[in-house]
């Protein structure tokens, strides 16, 4: 956990967690999470849409999916953890140490979208919600053709 967080827990510590919250946190996982990045693998994969890898270390953000031929990056942003406007929300325990965390995670967010468009890169971010209808898929997928399509006429 960082620092910057630890402030707002006594001690630097969870205190009375329980064990079921507990293991519930611990099972979060950054990547190959089936609501999120794997659905929209499927999808590109079903659309033929070639030319991404996973999650490279070298590209700053690890990018979800990275275009590196059209220098690409793509994110998929889940809506508690990135602080959605529309499903979003803090929770109501620990709130301070919540609403502290969620705007770090925005602040690096935009500071990492600042730094791979000053090098010339394009970045895409969707949120978590986006992937939970068949449109929603649809839409991310021909944003991402349009964008493919576009970068290599120009």
């Amino acid at each position: 956990m960082e620092k910057r967080l630890k402030k707002y827990l006594k001690d630097g510590i969870f205190n009375d967690v329980s064990l079921a919250r507990s293991k519930a946190m611990a099972a979060v996982r950054g990547k190959n999470n089936k609501s999120t990045e794997l659905k929209l693998r499927m999808g590109l994969v079903r659309n033929r849409v070639s030319g991404w890898t996973l999650h490279p270390s070298e590209i700053l953000g690890k990018p979800d999916f990275y275009f590196q031929k059209k220098k690409v990056a793509i994110f998929i942003d889940g809506c508690f953890w990135h602080g959605c406007p529309y499903c979003g929300h803090i929770p109501k325990t620990r709130s301070d140490f919540w609403r502290a965390k969620i705007k770090r995670n925005k602040t690096r967010d935009q500071g990492t979208n600042r730094q791979l468009k000053a090098s010339g890169t394009i970045v895409l971010r969707f949120w978590e919600h986006q992937l939970k209808t068949v449109q929603g898929l649809k839409e991310m997928i021909f944003a991402i053709r349009q964008l493919i399509v576009t970068k290599n006429r120009g």
